[in-house]
């Protein structure tokens, strides 16, 4: 069998025409989104994750002989941008007059009824995997929730059903040093709000590791690093200072709001969790202080006979779902490889 080409894939856009949203309405709705394999395979839906683009989601997606969990010669997957993220519709990138502070709130609810219009659009009748990270996990949840004669699996890598209170706290932090920043001007920047997205890097920094990762300094990985502050500045700072402050604070209203039993169920969290058919794979990180074990172990207490924890045995954090540290990424491709094959 020839290799798979990934060259040859670009992004699309689906355009929606005049959508409505939580927070008024979009005239030109467009979600971004790529597509990997034959159309006539089990279809997997990845959606991006907060700081997260199509580009960034190939470590799920490959040959099964490279380091990768999703093979594109056994699945179609299709890859979908959320809302804010700078390649669907965006503050940064809509015309007047939803442009920049403008641009209206957005749900989860939102962006998975987008997202089911792309499949429809695609042909899919039937989702084999809806699988993410972070805030991508937390849209595998909705996809179970609200497609449930659609969505055979689920899998939840570093996220939850409900963004607790704990991780809205978190949120607060990044999010209120980049709104009160000198440059920020209350959305209406004309040039990139660079002092406002340094601070918010380094409030989201230590968040997404913990105290166990800086306590045994894996920054210094591989001697890249000399000290925390060129690995903050060159993984962080960097990283960040690619985004739009305007898409960076529309993405936390939606993570901030996340909660899958508003869709039905009245924010009965356990009601809702136990009407899932789906079955799903929940697997927080060990050291996650966003989505942390305790509230998965809730969660999966709600779903008894459909869903099974794993936890990742871990000191990276919340970065252990994503793959920077190739011992976390083997635990998760091998357990994710188990669940796909059952039955």
């Amino acid at each position: 069998m020839a290799a798979f080409d990934f060259s040859a894939i670009n992004t699309r856009y689906y355009h929606h025409g005049r959508l409505h949203v939580e927070g008024g309405v979009l005239p030109d709705a467009v979600t971004a989104y790529r597509t990997y394999g034959d159309s006539k395979n089990p279809c997997v839906v990845l959606p991006t994750y907060y700081g997260g683009r199509l580009d960034h989601q190939q470590p799920f997606v490959g040959p099964s002989k490279v380091q990768s969990i999703f093979d594109p010669e056994k699945y179609f997957i299709v890859t979908l941008a959320l809302f804010s993220n700078g390649e669907s519709s965006s503050p940064s990138n809509t015309a007047a007059p939803y442009n920049g502070p403008y641009f209206p709130r957005i749900s989860y609810e939102d962006n998975i009824r987008a997202q089911h219009a792309v499949l429809q659009h695609l042909g899919i009748h039937k989702v084999h995997t809806a699988v993410g990270f972070s805030m991508g996990g937390q849209q595998a949840y909705y996809w179970a929730v609200m497609y449930p004669d659609l969505v055979e699996k689920y899998i939840v890598i570093c996220g939850s059903a409900r963004t607790s209170q704990h991780n809205k706290c978190f949120i607060d932090g990044p999010k209120s040093a980049l709104l009160a920043s000198c440059d920020f001007h209350d959305g209406h920047y004309t040039t990139p709000a660079q002092r406002g997205i340094r601070a918010f890097a380094r409030a989201y920094c230590p968040w997404a590791y913990g105290q166990t990762f800086f306590r045994e300094k894996k920054y210094l990985m591989d001697s890249l690093y000399p000290d925390l502050d060129t690995f903050v500045r060159e993984n962080w700072e960097a990283w960040m200072l690619a985004w739009d402050a305007n898409d960076l604070i529309t993405l936390f209203h939606t993570w901030e709001t996340g909660d899958v039993s508003q869709v039905r169920d009245d924010g009965d969290l356990a009601k809702c969790l136990s009407s899932i058919t789906a079955k799903g794979l929940i697997m927080p990180s060990k050291t996650d202080l966003y989505f942390t074990p305790e509230d998965s172990e809730y969660e999966v207490s709600c779903m008894p006979n459909t869903a099974r924890l794993v936890v990742i045995p871990t000191v990276w954090g919340h970065m252990a779902g994503i793959g920077p540290n190739p011992d976390d990424f083997q635990f998760l491709k091998r357990e994710i490889q188990k669940f796909l094959d059952e039955p």
